[in-house]
């Protein structure tokens, strides 16, 4: 019974490539949105100043994309060092040695990607949309994430 426990640690596996996978769309993708975005800018020209402020939310929103792509290769390097192999090449911010490490790296990222998300609400505010509302929800779960990050590392 213990080296079938021990065997079923492997199915992470799935969840490790599946959160691969994930990451190399989404990062492929946003490399690509990228690509296309500089050529029609270059194609187009002059940039008009309001021209310029939808390159600079586009570009926000393709940033957007390279953070979740980020998201998904931390939870897959994450998981592969928690369940797998802890010797793995990774940079020293990126070893994980218990779950709570990994919590604590996603919840980072999470916080920056709700950052994005709102500067890209800024930036494209039409005026009319409630933007205090969306911002203190925003502000809401920034605030118990970074509440949590500091119970658990005792800050």
């Amino acid at each position: 019974m213990k080296t079938l426990a021990g065997a079923a640690r492997y199915f992470i596996l799935f969840a490790v490539v599946g959160a691969m996978l994930a990451a190399i769309t989404v990062l492929v993708y946003g490399f690509l949105e990228a690509l296309q975005l500089v050529w029609l800018t270059v194609e187009e020209g002059v940039v008009t100043r309001k021209g310029a402020k939808v390159l600079v939310l586009e570009f926000i929103e393709i940033i957007d994309l390279f953070l979740l792509g980020t998201v998904f290769f931390v939870i897959s390097i994450g998981l592969y060092e928690l369940f797998i192999d802890t010797d793995i090449p990774v940079p020293a911010w990126l070893q994980i040695k218990t779950l709570d490490d990994l919590k604590t790296k996603l919840i980072g990222v999470v916080i920056v990607v709700l950052a994005v998300l709102f500067l890209g609400q800024i930036m494209s505010w039409d005026g009319e949309t409630d933007l205090l509302g969306y911002g203190a929800a925003i502000a809401l779960v920034i605030a118990a994430l970074a509440y949590f990050l500091g119970s658990k590392t005792g800050k």
